[in-house]
């Protein structure tokens, strides 16, 4: 205690608590139930400085990349940016799902190599910010931020502590991310507000290091593949690899109708916002956020309420999500706008959290522990390209108003929909599913939460 007191010091001491009690706070649930002995832990800090650079890399490229090519007269300039912001989902997809059923050693390696990859292409673009090398540098950032993603989804059921689940993992790791992503993302913006774009590209780089040392930190035992069997999203009849059921057929059918709703918001709406607004960037940055805060906010609701409840039919909740998506979308080409807009991202982000919940719980309940890793990387790659479909019409649907792009969206999602109910009573609307499906017995109902 100083010898005397001014509002100064005062006001320091007060902050200095507040941030060791949040610390503190946060410590605590990052190692709660047994996650620091089991090395969830450490893919927890690894999620959120993941988490972080992407948000660090939105908002310096914010400029460049969002303003300069959504302009309607720039057809150039808009297949730009569909190709860094789509194909990267594309190329990973196919790709990561397979390789990750023969990568036997190094997985800790290929989650270090992912930050160090998008810190190097931080720094050449922090350089050529103002030239072509841009571009390519952007995508090579956003495919190792998919790899990531994939990679974590097969690495988590190696850390899984005893005494939560799969589905209340994956939920705390979702929540640690967004939370990393909003608070070091308002840092990224500061930094850009000081030093432009590039500092901000030189702070991801920082991130990116820090990334590569925290992937390094994960036990050893991720490494293990002794006694791992692949998993395949069909019986094939061939090989070695256990099928995945018609269970997680269902979530896989109904997460994909969600995702596309999610990724179509996420590029429409900017799109149309530059295209109709006459304000400055700065207004049509605010506009984007508050659909882009309404995104958050339902995410972060989906998480902490499909962590905590108990359902015991996931089936009914994942077909309930589709409804529930597809009529805010029903309701945004009806009455278009911002407002409307942002009940899509609310719902359409609940929804999709609630949704993710149930197919975690069913890969958990069909699948037995050997191939659970490989399910999870699968699974994930088929998100990944049900959100590279609706990106890919949030940029070539019209932009001159929202009522045609959500009217098209609305069909594909009640068609996306009517497949997910088929495939729940064993039927299909594709000839080539329809015996498979038919021939699979009828899931028992699994119970999602902790």
């Amino acid at each position: 205690m100083p010898r005397k007191l001014t509002v100064t010091r005062v006001a320091a001491m007060r902050g200095r608590q507040i941030t060791e009690s949040g610390i503190r706070a946060f410590r605590r649930a990052a190692t709660a139930d047994g996650a620091d002995r089991s090395g969830l832990t450490a893919l927890t800090y690894a999620t959120m400085m993941s988490s972080a650079v992407d948000a660090a890399v939105a908002v310096a490229l914010a400029n460049t990349l969002f303003f300069a090519a959504a302009t309607a007269e720039s057809r150039t300039n808009v297949a730009l940016y569909l190709l860094i912001t789509v194909a990267p989902f594309a190329v990973v997809a196919p790709v990561i799902g397979p390789l990750l059923d023969r990568l036997q050693r190094g997985r800790r390696a290929a989650l270090a190599v992912s930050f160090a990859g998008r810190a190097l292409l931080a720094v050449v673009m922090a350089f050529n910010y103002d030239t072509w090398l841009l571009y390519p540098a952007a995508l090579g950032t956003l495919v190792l931020s998919k790899s990531f993603s994939v990679l974590k989804a097969a690495v988590t059921p190696r850390v899984l502590p005893s005494a939560i689940t799969l589905v209340t993992t994956n939920s705390r790791l979702t929540a640690f991310g967004l939370a990393a992503a909003g608070v070091f993302g308002g840092i990224a913006a500061g930094v850009a507000a000081l030093w432009g774009s590039p500092g901000a590209l030189f702070f991801t780089a920082v991130l990116g290091i820090a990334g590569t040392w925290l992937c390094l930190r994960i036990p050893g035992w991720v490494e293990s593949t002794e006694g791992e069997v692949p998993a395949a999203l069909r019986n094939t009849g061939r090989g070695r690899r256990r099928p995945m059921g018609r269970g997680v057929a269902v979530g896989l059918w109904g997460n994909s109708a969600i995702r596309i709703v999610t990724g179509f918001l996420t590029l429409f709406v900017a799109f149309v916002v530059r295209e109709q607004s006459e304000a400055d960037p700065a207004q049509q940055l605010v506009l984007i956020g508050i659909v882009g805060a309404a995104a958050a906010i339902g995410s972060f609701a989906g998480n902490g309420v499909g962590s905590r409840r108990q359902f015991g039919h996931p089936d009914t909740i994942i077909v309930s999500c589709i409804g529930a998506a597809l009529a805010a979308c029903i309701v945004a080409a009806v009455l278009p706008g911002i407002a409307t807009a942002a009940l899509v991202g609310l719902v359409g982000a609940a929804s999709s959290a609630l949704a993710k919940v149930c197919l975690d719980a069913v890969i958990q309940r069909d699948l037995p522990e050997e191939s659970r890793a490989s399910a999870f990387g699968r699974s994930e790659t088929v998100l990944q390209l049900a959100w590279v479909f609706g990106g890919a019409l949030g940029v070539l649907l019209p932009h001159f108003t929202f009522w045609i792009g959500f009217t098209v969206i609305a069909g594909i999602v009640a068609v996306v929909g009517t497949q997910t109910v088929l495939v729940v009573r064993g039927r299909s609307m594709l000839p080539s599913l329809r015996r498979r499906a038919a021939a699979e017995p009828p899931t028992e109902p699994a119970r999602t939460g902790s």
